[in-house]
């Protein structure tokens, strides 16, 4: 049976060079949280041509998490990392695409970060997107960041580099004070998604 033709691979070759088309393609990107923010962005890396993913997150696919998230009703009950994995591959069969149905501590932090040279920073709790940056950081490697991203009719989202680090987001906004709705929520996913592809093109 022939193989069916990558379509994905076939689009981005139209609008990257050769020496960027080897570069996504190689590049290894871990995502910590596969919700809104680790689902969105992952899948913006994909469709730019990255091909291989580690994603790590311990929770399931709530009806609640359908109004940002880029799951559909057919995932509800699914491991968000098993979910994730489905959408990539069936976007690009060819990637490469490991899962971890973890939740990362203290203790286990350290370990996975190794993993992979650059990771997407998408935790809910402030503590532990800390906690990751920090742990990331001291293993030598590149982290982006994403800090207030709530409600609605606010100013455009920002982005800070500082060397390893990107932070993105508005810096102020708590989840408790602004409800996480779609467009905010994947406006952060696509400044961490960019920033990403900055530093793999680069």
């Amino acid at each position: 049976m022939l193989k069916k033709e990558n379509l994905l691979r076939q689009g981005i070759a139209r609008y990257l060079d050769t020496a960027q088309v080897a570069a996504v393609r190689s590049a290894r990107v871990g995502v910590a949280g596969a919700g809104g923010l680790g689902s969105n962005a992952a899948l913006m890396l994909a469709r730019s041509g990255v091909e291989h993913f580690l994603l790590v997150d311990d929770d399931r696919v709530d009806a609640s998490n359908l109004n940002r998230q880029q799951f559909w009703p057919r995932h509800v009950g699914m491991p968000k990392v098993e979910a994730l994995r489905e959408l990539l591959l069936e976007l690009n069969p060819a990637a490469q695409v490991e899962t971890l149905q973890l939740r990362l501590t203290a203790e286990t932090m350290a370990d996975v970060v190794r993993a992979c040279p650059l990771w997407l920073e998408a935790l809910d709790g402030a503590q532990d997107k800390r906690l990751f940056v920090e742990t990331v950081m001291a293993a030598g490697l590149r982290v982006a960041s994403a800090s207030g991203m709530g409600g609605y009719g606010r100013e455009p989202l920002g982005r800070r580099r500082l060397g390893r680090l990107v932070v993105v987001g508005d810096f102020a906004t708590d989840v408790a004070e602004a409800a996480p709705l779609a467009p905010r929520v994947t406006e952060a996913a696509a400044l961490l998604a960019d920033a990403a592809l900055t530093w793999i093109l680069e």
